[in-house]
């Protein structure tokens, strides 16, 4: 039975761990989807791996980033943002009330998604109970460890996509990642694809699993998850 909810996922990390770089939730990857679902009539409720507080990456909130999308104008609704102060934990998330996962980046992803047993056990949950699992940019992250009850992995011979290579390069974020997301993906048996030109929009749809590359693609894997929860339906 449809719920008319999604639940979304977001990291609770603020720091690489080999320098003092700060991270976090890259915003628009979370208003984008948020503005996109919201406007077609779905309610949407916050989740993150510890439940605790959720950093923004500064570098999501620069002035010629932030205006994409309308974060900006997310950024300033304070009753919007106190949503990430305190969220909902993976651990004590109700499957049956929601009907798509959506994972949102950021480079914080990286170190506690793959870590989160709870993360990887809920999405497997999701999957098996035939709703979406999606996910953008870093939020594959949390793919890489999720294994169904079959053993299988998720991810094995699915088609998908997520932040690349050359992307983390351009990023100058390459020496300071604990892995290389696009390599982790192929490990793991994924057949990974990307984008022509770094950061265009590109989202991949194999069933129920929907990822988008990287920051531009968070409203395009929103279009993508309620056109499969709408029956194919265009918005």
């Amino acid at each position: 039975m449809a719920t008319n909810r999604i639940l979304i996922i977001v990291t609770n990390v603020g720091e690489y761990e080999k320098n003092g770089f700060r991270t976090g939730l890259w915003l628009g990857e979370l208003t984008h989807f948020w503005d996109v679902a919201e406007k077609a009539g779905f309610e949407l409720d916050i989740a993150s791996p510890t439940g605790d507080y959720v950093p923004i990456d500064p570098e999501s909130l620069l002035p010629g980033v932030i205006v994409m999308g309308q974060a900006s104008r997310y950024y300033k609704d304070r009753a919007f943002m106190n949503r990430l102060r305190g969220t909902l934990k993976v651990s004590e998330v109700d499957v049956n009330r929601y009907d798509a996962i959506y994972l949102t980046g950021g480079h914080g992803t990286c170190f506690d998604f793959p870590a989160s047993r709870d993360l990887a056990d809920l999405i497997a949950r999701f999957y098996e109970s035939g709703k979406i699992v999606s996910a953008v940019c870093h939020g594959p992250a949390g793919l890489l460890n999720v294994t169904l009850s079959d053993g299988r992995s998720l991810i094995a011979g699915k088609n998908l996509t997520g932040y690349s290579w050359t992307e983390e390069v351009l990023a100058m974020r390459a020496g300071v990642i604990p892995f290389v997301l696009e390599n982790e993906l192929k490990k793991r048996g994924a057949h990974f694809t990307k984008a022509k030109l770094p950061m265009f929009k590109y989202v991949v749809e194999d069933g129920r699993l929907i990822t988008g590359q990287n920051p531009t693609s968070a409203g395009a894997v929103a279009e993508a998850v309620v056109r499969q929860l709408r029956g194919g339906q265009q918005l």
